[in-house]
């Protein structure tokens, strides 16, 4: 019950640390003849990569994607798909003047407590480098969706105080920040330099859509779409919120702004963000995300070491400014996951 497990009919099991020899996925219950390779699975990861932008760590890894196994001319054989990662640029030597403090917002206080050791080196298991598997796992799940005309994409609507009020997705290649609205990535790079200057780090919010859902996805009560969507999202280590269509907005509307009209064409609007009853619409799935700042930072703040002592801790070395953008591809990987998955569990009753 170690929770490195995911899915249920569509199924990853992620392994590896951030110093580590290297980071993988096990994907199991992917059908066969599946069209897939090493290429389908390296743009993804590509995205996520480091070193990418100034936003971005320093810490340099190719995350060259090997598949061990389940793949045979280029297709899906229906046999459990094993990919690897090896982890090239790590250097544990800048986290050793912090092997026994805990550093203020990371999951150094909660590993050691719950388990009575914990891997320093980067944070191990906890770190952000263990979504390279999420993203690998993904993207078998993408090509899945592909063959079903399901399409997901995630872009940034939100980085520290700087928003979005523009949708044009072709722009999301064009800045560095994946944002749609080409004047607000100019402000967020501005943005990001004066933090950069104080030392300090930046939070946001990530958009994701999914179009070509088709409707009748998601299981009654326990196994609904969203509440899927919500922990598949949640369990990302930065992610502190989400909310599907309008959100915490609906909790300041009347039922009659809320509900969303049905016409013979469908639905007048989406609110419910492609979702009712915890079942798929047919309408685009709307999901956003908020997104902690990285906590490791230049600014001197308070901590205990290993004995409860107090002491102080200024955290320097390779780290992003912000989980966004590289954090972007995870959520995609994540909502694939849980749409092939329910996609798979439909067929069942069908």
């Amino acid at each position: 019950m170690a929770g490195n497990t995911f899915g249920k009919a569509f199924k990853i099991t992620t392994w590896g640390e951030s110093h580590g020899k290297g980071i993988g996925v096990v994907v199991d219950g992917c059908p066969p003849r599946v069209p897939l390779n090493e290429a389908a699975i390296q743009e993804m990861l590509d995205r996520r990569r480091p070193g990418r932008s100034s936003i971005s760590t320093k810490r340099k890894e190719p995350d060259r994607a090997k598949i061990l196994s389940g793949i045979f001319e280029g297709k899906t054989t229906g046999m459990p798909i094993s990919i690897m990662v090896e982890n090239k640029d790590t250097d544990p030597s800048a986290y050793v003047p912090y092997a026994k403090l805990f550093r203020p917002g990371h999951g150094d206080f909660t590993y050691q407590a719950k388990y009575g050791i914990r891997d320093w080196r980067g944070g191990g298991r906890a770190s952000a480098r263990e979504t390279v598997a999420r993203v690998a796992g993904g993207a078998v799940a993408k090509a899945l969706l592909e063959s079903k005309n399901v399409r997901v994409t995630a872009y940034t609507v939100e980085l520290g105080k700087i928003q979005a009020t523009e949708r044009e997705l072709q722009e999301i290649c064009r800045n560095p920040f994946c944002c749609p609205d080409r004047h607000a990535a100019q402000k967020m790079q501005q943005y990001v330099d004066a933090v950069r200057a104080k030392g300090d780090s930046i939070g946001g919010i990530v958009e994701i859509v999914a179009c070509g859902v088709p409707c009748g996805l998601g299981e009654p009560v326990f196994d609904k779409l969203d509440a899927d969507l919500a922990k598949a999202l949640m369990s990302i280590g930065a992610v502190k919120g989400i909310e599907i269509g309008a959100g915490f907005s609906a909790a300041r509307m009347l039922g009659s702004e809320n509900n969303d009209p049905i016409v013979p064409d469908g639905f007048a609007t989406n609110h419910a963000g492609g979702i009712l009853a915890g079942i798929s619409n047919g309408q685009d799935i709307v999901i956003r995300v908020a997104v902690k700042p990285i906590p490791s930072i230049r600014i001197e703040q308070k901590t205990i070491d290993l004995k409860g002592a107090p002491t102080t801790i200024s955290i320097k070395g390779r780290h992003d400014i912000s989980a966004i953008p590289r954090i972007n591809v995870v959520c995609e990987a994540m909502v694939n996951l849980v749409l092939a998955d329910h996609l798979l569990r439909q067929r069942t009753i069908q």
